[in-house]
Order: structure tokens, then sequence, then C-alpha cells
């Protein structure tokens, strides 16, 4: 293109229409002579087009040059300067040059980005920023996803409605290279994109760009293995164990084998080139294994080296199998450096293990009421300050809980970066301590953390279960028999690849109703569809209804696994829970799943079913999750005494006389059977062995009738909701919930009314066990 093609295109510009304006002729024509002075200075040097040399002069590097062409000519430098920028402009936006984003870095001018949205689209970026505002943007969120697209365009040299994925991911990589961290803007320019029908991918840039699981040729070059032999027969290994394993365990095996093992051997015996290793050497690394050193931190024990030292172990007894198949293996099958009896520790860690477990469990499962009680009270406390905020204008002052608050907006707001997170959000001050409340955002965690807390205790699936649970993973099921509906939860294969489903009570389904419609009432009627990354398999699922989503800003985003901590951490900061050291308790969501586990079966279920529920493959593994109270074995034992006083004739179980029960407690004194003090043999004959003894009635907690009345009224309100929204198809999992929660209300209340009517515990001189 010559010169005077390319002034021929400044006039045909939209964003300078010709005018009759002194004033305008006199900028157009600065415009002319700032153009020809730059089009001169880059035919100084070589190249087959304006573009070529303009990477040649250097020029998409910085912005130096512009002083060097303005140098020669008159007029006031600051005048000087205008004129030649503006002669920039109108190549940039006539694509008569397409320069660097290191250029656009350097050269910020918010006149050209407002032309350019004129030049490159103007009808598209108006679809942007309706997009913006739908999405609930603030000006400030909004004006950097559009500059970030003006970049793009003057980058590429195409119209807005013309860019592609791969350049924004191309502009996202410069910046990666260039700051180490994402350019701002281009999260949001990409979904705006979306929302403006120009992009058709259905994921986030997020999603999109999120790392997959590496080969197994990855996997092991992490660790730097220098000796080329040992490192394919490593890379042969994992190949061959990675169909039978997940990425999770796949990756952990790499790390046992070639980072805990080989990389360390590589480390500290450079001279060793072969897996026979001599005896000081393998001694040497399994007495390293049992510590993890870092760089620049002190050493700490690695708790799981007696895992390392099977792997490894595992490692040559494979390669010893398999040479007997597969010649290719004949060269490495070498005795193993770990002998059994290395690995015999091994069953003491997990006892050890074990046993910790169990104490966490006991810990934490008297305890888990009051953290109930503590998450249930802080949530409806912000629903209220929430609610008595909204009544209150920007400026009013509102009273609640006897604390005085004001009302106040963005602008007031001392840290306005963290006030990205939702479109409408509610702020207020205490005057008493001068703290600013975002009430919006703290409404929303509690929330979160009471429904995650509701729903792992009442479930006991495990943390990646509950992140994955959608609205279609509740159905309803017909007995065959009977006829009557009952709601399931369909949880998803997660580690063990078990699908399993569990029978939803009314508690549970309370929870679930009010998580669905807080999402429906946040969405115009329908659950929002996103797609969760999975951090530990390294992939990003189909876009589907999750149920804990949370909106964080312009997006909505399944919540991660450290938001699930974070939420958990915060309420036990509340709750304050010490445990008999005076130590804070605390609670992982893996812990709320054994308590789940030990409650159920400790309340009659069979073991085996108990291990169903739980996608446990074997038995074994649902006995280790098991922690046995001290009261536990005293009502167990109680009740085997009352299955053997059945078969006994009903006449031995009248009310008995006053002459009766006096020698009973005299006899009780001096065998003190039900206590196992006797020194008779059990099981041996004896007349007085089947003797009935009163036991207390167990007494119904008002708070639980409480909750239970309340979860009613809340499945009442959602079969409401469901009925005027049309949703039908879950009014009737509803109803059966509500109707359950009725017959246990009901059973209650019978039992409160037996214990007010009983002769209450009777009274035989020695400790009662209560729990």
């Amino acid at each position: 293109m010559s010169l005077s093609e390319v002034l021929g295109l400044l006039p045909s510009l939209a964003t300078f229409p010709p005018t009759t304006s002194k004033r305008s002729r006199s900028k157009r024509a600065d415009r002319v002579r700032g153009t020809t002075r730059i089009l001169d200075w880059l035919s100084s040097f070589p190249g087959k087009g304006w573009q070529e040399r303009w990477v040649i002069s250097g020029a998409d590097s910085d912005v130096d040059w512009i002083d060097l062409v303005t140098a020669g000519y008159g007029r006031a430098e600051a005048t000087r300067r205008a004129v030649t920028t503006d002669g920039l402009g109108c190549l940039l936006l006539a694509r008569v040059v397409r320069p660097s984003y290191e250029f656009l870095q350097c050269y910020r001018t918010s006149g050209l980005h407002r032309q350019a949205k004129q030049e490159f689209g103007a009808e598209v970026f108006a679809r942007v920023h309706q997009a913006g505002l739908a999405r609930g943007m603030i000006p400030s969120q909004l004006g950097t996803a559009e500059n970030c697209l003006v970049k793009v365009v003057l980058r590429t040299g195409r119209d807005l409605a013309q860019l592609t994925g791969e350049d924004l991911i191309g502009y996202h990589e410069w910046n990666r290279r260039a700051s180490a961290k994402a350019p701002m803007g281009v999260h949001a320019a990409w979904d705006l994109l979306r929302d403006a029908g120009v992009l058709e991918e259905e994921l986030s840039l997020r999603r999109t760009l999120a790392r997959g699981p590496l080969s197994t040729v990855g996997l092991v070059d992490r660790y730097g293995v220098r000796h080329g032999p040992v490192r394919d027969v490593l890379v042969r290994y994992l190949d061959e164990r990675r169909p039978s394993l997940d990425y999770s365990s796949l990756s952990g095996l790499a790390s046992q084998l070639v980072g805990a093992f080989w990389a360390d051997i590589e480390k500290h015996h450079p001279d060793v080139t072969s897996l026979h290793l001599a005896p000081e050497v393998a001694e040497a690394w399994k007495q390293r294994v049992k510590t993890i050193t870092r760089e620049g931190k002190a050493p700490v024990p690695r708790e799981g080296w007696p895992s390392v030292l099977a792997s490894v172990r595992a490692f040559y007894l494979d390669i010893a199998e398999w040479a007997l198949e597969e010649p290719i293996w004949a060269a490495w099958a070498v005795p193993s450096p770990v002998r059994r009896s290395d690995t015999g520790g091994f069953t003491k860690v997990k006892k050890k293990a074990r046993a910790k477990m169990h104490q966490r469990v006991r810990e934490r499962l008297p305890r888990l009421p009051e953290l109930v009680e503590t998450t249930e009270h802080h949530h409806a406390l912000q629903q209220k300050l929430l609610a008595a905020a909204e009544a209150a204008a920007v400026g009013e002052t509102f009273v609640h809980d006897g604390r005085h608050y004001l009302r106040i907006d963005r602008t007031d707001h001392r840290s306005k970066r963290r006030l990205h997170y939702r479109p409408t959000i509610v702020l207020a001050q205490d005057i008493a301590t001068g703290e600013q409340l975002d009430l919006t955002r703290a409404e929303d965690e509690a929330f979160w953390a009471w429904a995650v807390i509701e729903t792992l205790r009442h479930t006991g699936i495990r943390l990646e279960e509950l992140l994955e649970l959608t609205h279609m993973a509740l159905v309803s099921y017909r007995l065959p028999d009977t006829g009557e509906i009952v709601p399931l939860l369909q949880i998803v294969p997660s580690k063990s690849n078990e699908e399993r489903l569990l029978l939803v009570s009314p508690e549970l389904a309370s929870v679930l109703a009010t998580v669905i419609s807080r999402l429906r009432a946040d969405n115009d009627g329908a659950v929002p569809l996103v797609a969760r990354y999975d951090p530990h398999e390294l992939v990003t699922g189909p876009v589907l209804p999750h149920l804990f989503q949370r909106r964080f800003g312009w997006r909505r985003d399944v919540i991660t696994t450290n938001m699930v901590y974070q939420l958990l951490n915060d309420t036990l900061a509340r709750a304050a829970l010490t445990d008999h050291a005076g130590q804070p308790l605390r609670y992982t969501p893996h812990d709320f799943r054994r308590i789940f586990a030990t409650e159920a079966v400790a309340g009659g279920l069979p073991v085996h079913i108990a291990a169903r529920l739980l996608g446990h493959a074997s038995v074994t593994t649902t006995e280790a999750y098991l922690a046995v109270f001290q009261e536990d074995l005293i009502r167990s034992y109680r009740s085997f005494l009352d299955r053997r006083r059945a078969v006994r004739p009903a006449e031995e179980y009248r009310d008995p006389t006053d002459d009766e029960w006096r020698e009973f407690q005299q006899h009780f004194h001096t065998r003190k059977l039900e206590l196992g003090d006797c020194a008779r043999p059990y099981g041996t004959p004896c007349q007085h062995e089947h003797s009935c003894i009163r036991c207390p009635m167990l007494q119904v907690s008002p708070r639980q009738r409480a909750r239970l009345v309340e979860i009613i009224r809340n499945l009442g309100d959602r079969i409401a909701e469901a009925r005027m929204n049309g949703w039908l198809g879950e009014v009737q999992g509803l109803q059966v919930s509500q109707t359950k929660a009725k017959e246990k209300l009901t059973s209650l209340d019978r039992s409160i009314t037996r214990t007010q009517q009983g002769a209450g515990p009777v009274q035989l001189g020695m400790p009662v066990i209560i729990k």
C-alpha cells in the first residue's frame, strides 16, 4: 500500500467524518501531517510492506521512537508530539500496521480506545456492553473488559465479530509470559463475547485453559531423572499400571517411585546407574525416606514412609514377575532393595492412623450439635441483619439486635476492590466500632456454610461427591409392593467409581430444597448451568446444574475445595469448640463422613448396609470408620439381655411386689450381675440371671422437636413455591419428605407424653449412664 493510498483511507474512516468546521478541518490536516511523518520515517527502513518496516524499525517494542520522529519539526514540543500521536492513531485504526501487545502495553490513550470501538464493530461492542450490564458488572469491570477487547482487535486487525477464542488465548498467554499472571479483564471479555454470540465456546476461559492430566512421560520428567535407561523403565512401568489406576493414584505412584525413590538416589549417589542397588546405598535411602527435606526448611517426618517402601518393593517384584512372560523386562529383574521385613511397620502405622481417626470421632461426635447450632444461629442472624439493611435507604441508620448500623454504598466503602462480588450488594457500617460490613457476602457465606455442614452430616458423602451434586441427582423411586414414592439422592462415582443411591431424609430434603430455591431465585427460576473442574483428575466436567455453586462477581462457579475449608474454619472459629486439653477442635469434611458411619451403625444399621451407603467395596473399610463409645458397649450389652429375656415366660415380667423388689435389691448388691462384677462365668445357669430391671426412658430434647417443626414449615414453603412456579416434578418428592417429618414429629410427641405420664426411673442406689 502506497503513501497516497494510506492517506486516501483517512477520510473514509467512520471515526473521522467529513465536516465543514474550521476546527475540524485543522484537526484533520494535523492527522494527515502526523501520518505522513510516520510513514516517511518507516520508508527509511527495508521491507516489503508497512507492517514489515514497522517491525524492523523497532517501533513495535516501545514508544520512544515518537520523540525521534517529531524532533525535526517546528512548533512547540507538546504540539509536535500530539500531531504525531494523532497520525499513529490513524494508522492503527486504518489497520495499516498491527501493533504488538508489548507496544499496546506502553501506548495508552483513551481516545484511541473510544475510536476503536466505533471502527472495529460499533454494533457488536454495544452488544458486549449490554451483556456486561446484564451480568451486573460495575463500570470499572466493564471498562477493563472492553479495553482488553480493543487491544486484541488492534493486534489482530479484525473486527470484533471476527475474533476467535484463539485470539483471546493468545493475549492471555503473552501476558502470562510477560508478567506471570493473566491480563486484567480477559476472563470477563471472554464471557461477554460468549453472551454477545461472538464466541461459540461452551466453557469459560478459566475452564478452557485449565491444565489437563499429564502424560506418563510428563509425570516422570517432573523430577528431572538424568539416567535415560532408568527413566525409560519408570515410564514403561507406569504405562503398564496406568489403565488400572485413576490419575490421582497414578500421580501419587509416580511421586513415590520417581520423586521419593530414584530422584533421591541420583541426588545422593550420582554414580549409580542401575536398579541393582548396593546394600549400603539401599540402607542409606531407607533412612532418608523417613523424613521430608525441603530447601530452606527444617526436615519433617514423613508419615507415609512405609507406603513408599511398599510401592518400591512392588515395583521390583512386578518387574521380576513380568520378566517371566516378556523378555524386555529381564534386564531389569534385580533383587529388591526393600525386604519383606522392612514393610512390617506398615500394619503398625495403619493401626496407629486408625486409632487416631477413632479418637477424632470420639472427640467430635458429642460436640457436633454445638457446631450445628452455631451454624444455624449465625445464618439466621445474617439473614435478619441483611433484611434490616435492605429495608433502610442508603444513608439511613437502622437498629438490629440492639446495635446501630448505617447503610452505605460502594463509594463510601474503604476497600472497593473487594466489592466485585454481586451486582447488587448491601453495605453497612457498625456505628459503635466503625467496621464496614459487606452484608450480602456475609449472608451468602453463612448460608453455604450451613448448607455444606448439613449435607455432609446427613449423607456421609465425600467432599468431591458433595461438589458434584446436581439438580438431576434428586430422583424418586416407587416401591413395587406398596406403591410408595421414596425420594433418593444419586451419588455419582468418585473415588471408588461406585454409583449409589441415598435415601433422602426430611432434614436433608429441607436443606436441598432450600439450596435449589435459592439458586432459582437468583437465576430467573432455573438452576444455573456451570462446569466443574476436577482438581484430582485435572479435567473439566460437562455443564450441569450443580447445587453447590456461588456467584463470584459477574460469573458463577462451583464452590472449590479451599472455599469449603474456609467456610468450615470460619464456622469453627465462631463456635470456639475445644477438646479436653483446651486446644481448638478442628473438623474436616471427612470427619462428618466418619461421624455419619458411627452414628448409623450405633443406631442399629447393619454394617454391610452402611458400607453400601458409604460406597465402600469392603465391609472392612467401613469397620475402620466406626469409633466405639463406652455407652455403646453398655447399650449393646443391655440389648443382648433384652433379647434373652424375650424368650422367658411373660409371668416373670409382671410388676414386682414391694417384698420382691426389696429382695432383688439385696440380691443385686450381692451379685451385681448387671454391672458385670459377678464372679460366676457368663452363661452358666443361675435362677436370677434374667431378672428384669426397669430402665429410665430417654428424654426428648425440646430443641430437637423445634428443629423438626421448622423442617416441616420449610418443606411446606418449598411445596407452595414449587406449585406456584409449576415445578410439578418436585412437589411429590417434597410431600413425601414432609409426610415423613410429620410422622416423626408425632412419634416424638408420643414419647414425650409417655415420659410425662410414667412413674420415672427407679432409684437403685447406683450410677445411671445416660447418653
